[in-house]
């Protein structure tokens, strides 16, 4: 089968999407679909990208019915479909048996979703396979009781399952909460409980450190169940945003055998397929890894894994599409590179290891500055880079949209100074 006989068709408009469809151009030299709910200047003027608006496509009865629609529109051809948050995951896998008929689905089913994304439910399985985690207090927002755990003030509090947290609205939403103390915290649990959102909320442990104490690491698991590549990122610096907390917009490749090791056994014992992304934080206190969460999807910042020269979409493509037999060795990405979507004096200004920001001005020298006007204009240089800006792509045949990347850089250096 050649390439072309195939679509990605994409649910979102972000820096996931166009991410994802660079990754599919670079290798395949095909279009993706992005079906978004909004015109997104990210990816509507794309040459790489053919962008389809639904409004409704968060609408859970017309879900299905739009995604037939826009199947119908490629006929002869296998639609790879992916999604760019985990409520559009969630919405996939409850319908997985109706949207087979048009599409191959690169996620689990719904029995093994539900233990992995439900948070709670994911520290349940770290306890079996003896994969560290934070100490958790598991508050349920359907039946409010007392705030009893052995952990001190200022406290992490964030949402047992995200996808069902997408809907709640309050005063002073935040993807994650830090809690200065007891009072504190009861007026925000008071809020949510009013929000409509009904399910557990987490309140843990606070382990020390700044943004470059977290870790992530991405596996993907073939079609049997086995581990076959990983590709480890050390955080330099997150979004701070109220509703991107914990978003990285800089991460330097790393290899860590240990966390390889972890994420193996767990992934390996529940059964699972397809990519998985892990958000983990380095414990100073006691020199450990604790595992934070499980993505069931290829994250916002995927791209430091295609930028690392390991086209990540390589390996659903292989394994679904043409269902290629995996040799028996474990591929790592021991590149060392650096992803960035923000300019390199917000990294130099803001990363207080003075370690990570001498790495971070050594991999710029190798290569030039990637990103901004010298990259929209003529963005090839990044090809030499060992710094890598998922929006700046040589192979932009869009003008205006070559141009975007220094517009979003700039609106990045106002908002890290704010």
């Amino acid at each position: 089968m050649k390439e072309t006989e195939f679509v990605p068709v994409i649910l979102g408009g972000d820096i996931t999407t166009y991410s994802l469809a660079r990754s599919f151009h670079e290798e395949y030299g095909i279009k993706s679909v992005a079906v978004s709910m909004l015109k997104s200047t990210m990816i509507s003027r794309s040459s790489i990208i053919e962008n389809i608006i639904v409004p409704d496509m968060d609408n859970k009865e017309r879900f299905v019915e739009r995604l037939h629609e826009i199947a119908a529109r490629y006929p002869g051809k296998k639609k790879l479909l992916l999604a760019c948050g985990d409520w559009y995951v969630r919405l996939i896998v409850e319908h997985k048996a109706e949207l087979k008929e048009d599409y191959i689905i690169p996620y689990i089913d719904l029995e093994l979703l539900d233990k992995l994304v439900l948070k709670d439910s994911f520290y349940s399985i770290c306890e079996e396979v003896g994969v560290p985690y934070p100490k958790t207090f598991v508050y349920d927002c359907s039946h409010p009781q007392p705030l009893d755990f052995d952990f001190p003030y200022p406290v992490i509090a964030k949402p047992a399952s995200s996808a069902a947290y997408h809907y709640a609205k309050f005063e002073g939403k935040k993807k994650v909460f830090r809690m200065a103390d007891k009072a504190s915290l009861e007026a925000m649990l008071d809020k949510l409980g009013k929000s409509g959102y009904n399910y557990k909320f987490l309140i843990q442990d606070t382990i020390p450190g700044l943004d470059y104490n977290m870790h992530i690491l991405t596996v993907y698991c073939d079609r049997n169940g086995k581990c076959r590549f990983f590709a480890g990122g050390h955080c330099l610096l997150e979004d701070n945003a109220a509703m991107g907390v914990g978003n990285p917009v800089a991460i330097l490749n790393d290899v860590n055998r240990e966390l390889m090791e972890h994420a193996r056994r767990f992934l390996e014992h529940v059964g699972y397929t397809g990519f998985a992304n892990f958000d983990i934080k380095y414990d100073s206190r006691d020199g450990s890894f604790r595992f934070f969460e499980i993505n069931t999807r290829l994250g916002r910042s995927n791209f430091y894994i295609t930028g690392s020269g390991f086209n990540a979409v390589k390996w659903m493509v292989d394994d679904l599409i043409y269902e290629k037999e995996f040799a028996g060795e474990v591929i790592a990405d021991n590149t060392e590179s650096l992803y960035t979507v923000v300019p390199k004096d917000v990294l130099t200004t803001y990363i207080k290891d003075d370690h990570l920001r001498q790495r971070v001005v050594e991999l710029y020298a190798k290569g030039g500055n990637p990103s901004g006007l010298a990259a929209a204009l003529c963005p090839s240089i990044q090809e030499k880079s060992c710094v890598h800006d998922p929006l700046a792509y040589a192979g932009e045949k869009n003008l205006v949209r070559r141009l975007y990347p220094a517009w979003f850089m700039l609106k990045q250096r106002r908002k890290f100074k704010a």
